[in-house]
Protein backbone atom coordinates (compact mmCIF):
# COMPACT_ATOMS: atom_id res chain seq x y z
CA UNK A 1 0.00 0.00 0.00
CA UNK A 2 1.63 3.21 -1.34
CA UNK A 3 2.36 6.24 1.25
CA UNK A 4 -0.12 9.14 0.24
CA UNK A 5 1.05 12.88 1.78
CA UNK A 6 -1.19 15.90 0.91
CA UNK A 7 0.57 18.11 -1.24
CA UNK A 8 -0.16 21.30 1.83
CA UNK A 9 1.64 18.79 4.62
CA UNK A 10 5.04 19.66 6.06
CA UNK A 11 6.67 16.85 6.61
CA UNK A 12 10.57 17.24 7.41
CA UNK A 13 12.56 14.88 5.51
CA UNK A 14 13.60 13.04 8.42
CA UNK A 15 11.16 11.96 9.53
CA UNK A 16 10.51 7.74 9.41
CA UNK A 17 6.98 7.37 7.34
CA UNK A 18 6.84 3.74 7.12
CA UNK A 19 4.18 2.05 3.97
CA UNK A 20 0.67 3.21 3.84
CA UNK A 21 0.89 6.23 5.99
CA UNK A 22 -1.43 8.38 4.95
CA UNK A 23 -0.63 12.13 5.86
CA UNK A 24 -3.62 14.62 5.24
CA UNK A 25 -4.06 18.20 4.04
CA UNK A 26 -2.15 21.38 6.78
CA UNK A 27 -0.55 18.15 8.44
CA UNK A 28 2.67 18.59 10.12
CA UNK A 29 5.21 16.12 11.24
CA UNK A 30 8.71 16.42 12.46
CA UNK A 31 12.26 15.38 12.14
CA UNK A 32 11.98 13.08 15.31
CA UNK A 33 8.89 11.53 14.45
CA UNK A 34 8.08 7.50 13.71
CA UNK A 35 4.86 6.70 12.14
CA UNK A 36 3.97 2.83 11.81
CA UNK A 37 2.30 1.29 8.93
CA UNK A 38 -0.89 2.13 7.46
CA UNK A 39 -1.43 4.71 10.08
CA UNK A 40 -3.90 8.18 9.02
CA UNK A 41 -3.11 11.61 10.27
CA UNK A 42 -6.34 13.46 8.96
CA UNK A 43 -6.00 17.42 8.24
CA UNK A 44 -4.59 19.72 10.58
CA UNK A 45 -2.86 17.24 12.84
CA UNK A 46 0.74 18.19 14.49
CA UNK A 47 3.42 15.23 15.44
CA UNK A 48 6.32 16.75 16.78
CA UNK A 49 8.89 16.02 19.36
CA UNK A 50 10.55 12.41 19.89
CA UNK A 51 7.37 10.75 18.81
CA UNK A 52 6.85 7.36 17.91
CA UNK A 53 3.12 6.36 16.81
CA UNK A 54 2.51 3.10 16.25
CA UNK A 55 0.58 0.84 13.39
CA UNK A 56 -2.83 1.77 11.98
CA UNK A 57 -3.84 4.35 14.39
CA UNK A 58 -5.99 7.26 13.18
CA UNK A 59 -5.45 10.67 14.39
CA UNK A 60 -8.28 13.48 13.35
CA UNK A 61 -8.02 17.06 12.81
CA UNK A 62 -6.42 19.33 15.78
CA UNK A 63 -4.92 16.70 17.78
CA UNK A 64 -1.41 17.30 18.54
CA UNK A 65 1.30 14.58 19.81
CA UNK A 66 4.48 15.08 20.85
CA UNK A 67 4.08 18.87 21.96
CA UNK A 68 6.62 19.74 24.98
CA UNK A 69 5.58 18.69 28.79
CA UNK A 70 3.26 21.66 30.44
CA UNK A 71 6.05 21.11 33.35
CA UNK A 72 7.62 24.21 34.57
CA UNK A 73 11.04 21.58 35.45
CA UNK A 74 10.82 20.42 31.47
CA UNK A 75 13.95 22.03 30.43
CA UNK A 76 13.92 20.84 26.44
CA UNK A 77 15.46 17.57 27.12
CA UNK A 78 15.31 14.76 25.00
CA UNK A 79 11.80 13.00 26.30
CA UNK A 80 9.82 10.48 24.64
CA UNK A 81 6.14 9.73 24.03
CA UNK A 82 5.23 6.47 22.72
CA UNK A 83 2.21 5.53 21.03
CA UNK A 84 1.26 1.94 20.09
CA UNK A 85 -1.05 0.16 17.64
CA UNK A 86 -4.86 0.57 16.23
CA UNK A 87 -5.16 3.76 18.36
CA UNK A 88 -8.28 6.11 17.53
CA UNK A 89 -7.08 10.01 18.21
CA UNK A 90 -9.83 11.96 18.27
CA UNK A 91 -10.34 15.74 17.25
CA UNK A 92 -8.17 18.18 19.46
CA UNK A 93 -6.48 15.78 22.03
CA UNK A 94 -3.09 17.07 23.40
CA UNK A 95 -0.40 13.86 23.88
CA UNK A 96 2.34 15.21 25.92
CA UNK A 97 6.06 13.39 26.04
CA UNK A 98 7.46 12.91 29.67
CA UNK A 99 9.88 15.13 31.75
CA UNK A 100 13.69 13.86 32.80
CA UNK A 101 12.42 13.65 36.45
CA UNK A 102 9.58 11.79 35.59
CA UNK A 103 11.35 8.48 34.19
CA UNK A 104 11.54 10.42 30.10
CA UNK A 105 8.19 8.62 28.95
CA UNK A 106 4.43 8.82 28.27
CA UNK A 107 3.31 5.84 27.03
CA UNK A 108 0.04 4.94 25.67
CA UNK A 109 -0.47 1.03 24.26
CA UNK A 110 -2.48 -0.30 21.82
CA UNK A 111 -6.20 -0.45 20.56
CA UNK A 112 -7.42 2.47 22.97
CA UNK A 113 -10.11 5.07 21.87
CA UNK A 114 -9.10 8.62 22.88
CA UNK A 115 -11.78 11.00 22.28
CA UNK A 116 -12.17 14.50 21.24
CA UNK A 117 -10.41 17.28 24.05
CA UNK A 118 -8.53 14.45 26.30
CA UNK A 119 -5.17 15.63 27.51
CA UNK A 120 -2.93 13.00 28.72
CA UNK A 121 0.19 15.06 30.22
CA UNK A 122 3.81 14.10 31.02
CA UNK A 123 4.67 10.76 32.23
CA UNK A 124 1.37 9.22 31.83
CA UNK A 125 1.27 5.25 31.67
CA UNK A 126 -2.24 4.23 29.88
CA UNK A 127 -2.26 0.73 28.85
CA UNK A 128 -4.71 -0.80 26.51
CA UNK A 129 -7.95 -1.40 25.87
CA UNK A 130 -8.68 1.56 27.66
CA UNK A 131 -11.69 4.32 26.83
CA UNK A 132 -11.06 8.31 27.70
CA UNK A 133 -14.36 10.20 26.44
CA UNK A 134 -14.63 13.86 25.98
CA UNK A 135 -12.52 16.49 27.92
CA UNK A 136 -11.43 14.13 30.65
CA UNK A 137 -8.02 15.59 31.42
CA UNK A 138 -4.85 13.67 33.01
CA UNK A 139 -2.11 15.31 34.95
CA UNK A 140 1.15 14.27 34.87
CA UNK A 141 2.35 10.41 35.98
CA UNK A 142 -1.28 9.00 36.42
CA UNK A 143 -1.58 5.57 35.55
CA UNK A 144 -4.63 4.11 33.47
CA UNK A 145 -4.73 0.16 33.27
CA UNK A 146 -5.93 -2.01 31.24
CA UNK A 147 -9.47 -2.01 30.26
CA UNK A 148 -10.77 1.01 32.33
CA UNK A 149 -13.27 3.09 31.02
CA UNK A 150 -13.41 6.75 31.56
CA UNK A 151 -16.04 9.31 31.16
CA UNK A 152 -16.48 12.70 29.70
CA UNK A 153 -15.13 15.77 31.89
CA UNK A 154 -13.20 13.80 34.00
CA UNK A 155 -10.34 15.48 35.93
CA UNK A 156 -7.31 13.07 37.24
CA UNK A 157 -4.91 14.42 39.60
CA UNK A 158 -1.18 13.70 39.19
CA UNK A 159 -0.31 10.46 40.08
CA UNK A 160 -3.68 8.70 40.35
CA UNK A 161 -3.92 5.34 39.14
CA UNK A 162 -7.35 4.20 37.63
CA UNK A 163 -7.54 -0.37 38.20
CA UNK A 164 -7.85 -2.61 35.68
CA UNK A 165 -11.59 -2.65 34.18
CA UNK A 166 -12.48 0.23 36.47
CA UNK A 167 -14.92 3.08 35.47
CA UNK A 168 -14.77 6.47 35.80
CA UNK A 169 -18.10 8.80 36.08
CA UNK A 170 -18.56 11.79 34.01
CA UNK A 171 -17.34 14.74 35.86
CA UNK A 172 -15.32 13.43 38.60
CA UNK A 173 -12.91 15.37 40.45
CA UNK A 174 -10.42 11.95 40.93
CA UNK A 175 -7.27 12.63 43.44
CA UNK A 176 -7.66 9.04 44.87
CA UNK A 177 -6.35 5.98 43.52
CA UNK A 178 -9.41 3.80 42.00
CA UNK A 179 -8.56 -0.18 42.22
CA UNK A 180 -9.40 -2.52 39.73
CA UNK A 181 -13.17 -3.70 38.87
CA UNK A 182 -14.35 -0.66 40.90
CA UNK A 183 -16.87 2.25 39.86
CA UNK A 184 -15.64 6.28 41.26
CA UNK A 185 -18.32 8.98 40.66
CA UNK A 186 -18.28 12.50 42.72
CA UNK A 187 -16.87 15.78 43.26
CA UNK A 188 -14.68 14.82 45.02
CA UNK A 189 -14.62 11.51 43.82
CA UNK A 190 -15.15 8.30 46.05
CA UNK A 191 -14.86 4.86 45.49
CA UNK A 192 -18.70 3.98 45.48
CA UNK A 193 -19.68 0.03 44.17
CA UNK A 194 -18.17 -2.88 42.15
CA UNK A 195 -18.18 -2.28 37.89
CA UNK A 196 -20.89 -5.21 37.78
CA UNK A 197 -20.71 -4.68 33.96
CA UNK A 198 -17.57 -4.48 33.21
CA UNK A 199 -17.23 -7.85 35.53
CA UNK A 200 -20.19 -9.34 33.43
CA UNK A 201 -18.48 -8.53 30.19
CA UNK A 202 -15.24 -9.62 31.48
CA UNK A 203 -17.23 -13.18 31.96
CA UNK A 204 -16.75 -12.93 35.99
CA UNK A 205 -18.95 -14.91 38.13
CA UNK A 206 -19.66 -17.34 40.59
CA UNK A 207 -17.69 -18.07 43.34
CA UNK A 208 -15.39 -15.59 42.51
CA UNK A 209 -17.74 -12.90 42.14
CA UNK A 210 -18.97 -13.61 45.73
CA UNK A 211 -15.40 -12.85 47.38
CA UNK A 212 -14.56 -10.27 45.31
CA UNK A 213 -17.90 -8.16 46.50
CA UNK A 214 -16.96 -9.77 50.23
CA UNK A 215 -13.16 -8.59 49.59
CA UNK A 216 -15.29 -4.98 48.48
CA UNK A 217 -17.83 -4.65 51.62
CA UNK A 218 -14.31 -5.03 54.08
CA UNK A 219 -12.81 -2.61 52.08
CA UNK A 220 -15.06 -0.11 51.06
CA UNK A 221 -18.69 -0.83 53.14
CA UNK A 222 -20.75 1.35 54.73
CA UNK A 223 -19.50 -0.57 58.03
CA UNK A 224 -16.55 1.19 58.33
CA UNK A 225 -14.02 -1.95 59.41
CA UNK A 226 -10.98 -1.30 60.53
CA UNK A 227 -7.97 -1.84 57.27
CA UNK A 228 -6.05 -4.22 59.56
CA UNK A 229 -9.22 -6.31 60.80
CA UNK A 230 -9.94 -6.63 56.41
CA UNK A 231 -7.07 -7.38 55.49
CA UNK A 232 -6.57 -10.45 58.24
CA UNK A 233 -10.02 -11.74 57.13
CA UNK A 234 -9.30 -11.05 53.63
CA UNK A 235 -5.65 -13.33 53.85
CA UNK A 236 -7.97 -16.32 54.38
CA UNK A 237 -7.81 -18.92 51.73
CA UNK A 238 -11.59 -18.03 50.95
CA UNK A 239 -10.28 -14.64 49.26
CA UNK A 240 -6.53 -15.79 48.44
CA UNK A 241 -7.51 -18.89 45.91
CA UNK A 242 -8.90 -16.07 43.17
CA UNK A 243 -6.33 -14.60 41.81
CA UNK A 244 -9.00 -11.32 40.99
CA UNK A 245 -9.36 -10.81 44.54
CA UNK A 246 -5.70 -11.09 44.98
CA UNK A 247 -5.34 -8.09 42.39
CA UNK A 248 -8.07 -6.51 43.69
CA UNK A 249 -6.60 -6.42 47.53
CA UNK A 250 -2.67 -5.75 46.66
CA UNK A 251 -3.67 -3.03 44.74
CA UNK A 252 -5.58 -1.45 47.51
CA UNK A 253 -2.72 -2.41 49.52
CA UNK A 254 -0.08 -0.73 47.87
CA UNK A 255 -1.84 2.85 47.86
CA UNK A 256 -2.54 2.24 51.70
CA UNK A 257 1.12 1.90 52.67
CA UNK A 258 1.92 4.91 49.70
CA UNK A 259 3.92 3.06 47.58
CA UNK A 260 1.85 4.18 44.69
CA UNK A 261 -0.55 6.77 43.62
CA UNK A 262 -1.26 10.03 45.09
CA UNK A 263 1.44 9.23 48.21
CA UNK A 264 4.19 9.61 45.61
CA UNK A 265 3.49 13.38 45.04
CA UNK A 266 5.61 13.98 47.94
CA UNK A 267 8.91 12.42 46.57
CA UNK A 268 8.09 13.45 43.16
CA UNK A 269 11.67 15.74 42.99
CA UNK A 270 13.38 13.68 44.96
CA UNK A 271 12.73 10.21 44.14
CA UNK A 272 15.31 9.18 41.22
CA UNK A 273 13.26 8.02 37.75
CA UNK A 274 15.06 4.72 37.92
CA UNK A 275 14.02 3.98 41.62
CA UNK A 276 10.44 5.44 40.62
CA UNK A 277 9.91 2.94 37.41
CA UNK A 278 9.62 -0.09 39.01
CA UNK A 279 6.76 2.12 40.48
CA UNK A 280 5.61 4.12 37.91
CA UNK A 281 6.10 1.89 34.86
CA UNK A 282 4.16 -0.85 33.05
CA UNK A 283 5.13 -3.10 29.86
CA UNK A 284 2.68 -2.83 26.62
CA UNK A 285 1.20 -6.22 25.62
CA UNK A 286 3.39 -8.37 23.49
CA UNK A 287 3.77 -7.68 19.94
CA UNK A 288 2.72 -4.82 20.17
CA UNK A 289 5.41 -2.30 17.82
CA UNK A 290 6.51 -0.01 20.09
CA UNK A 291 7.60 -3.01 22.70
CA UNK A 292 10.87 -2.91 21.66
CA UNK A 293 10.99 0.37 21.88
CA UNK A 294 9.84 1.29 25.31
CA UNK A 295 13.11 -0.84 27.23
CA UNK A 296 15.28 -0.31 23.61
CA UNK A 297 18.73 1.76 25.08
CA UNK A 298 18.78 3.15 21.37
CA UNK A 299 15.86 5.13 22.08
CA UNK A 300 17.04 6.48 26.01
CA UNK A 301 16.05 10.22 26.51
CA UNK A 302 19.08 9.40 28.78
CA UNK A 303 21.54 7.68 26.41
CA UNK A 304 24.05 9.26 24.64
Amino acid sequence: MATRIHPTAVVDPQAQISEGVEIGPYSVVGPDVRIGEGSVLLNHVTVIGHTRLGRECHVFPGAVLGGPPQDLKYKGGKTVLEIGDRNVIRECCTLNPGTELGGGRTVVGDHNLIMAYVHIAHDCRVENNVVIANCTQLSGHVQVYEGARLSGLAALHHFVRIGRCSFVAGCAKLSIDVPPFTLAEGHPARIRTLNLEGLRRRGVEGDALVALKKAFRLLFGERGTPREEAYAELSRDEFTRFEIVKEFVTFVQETDRGANGRALEAHRCSVPPEERDGKLGFKVRTGSSIGAAVNNEDDDPEAE
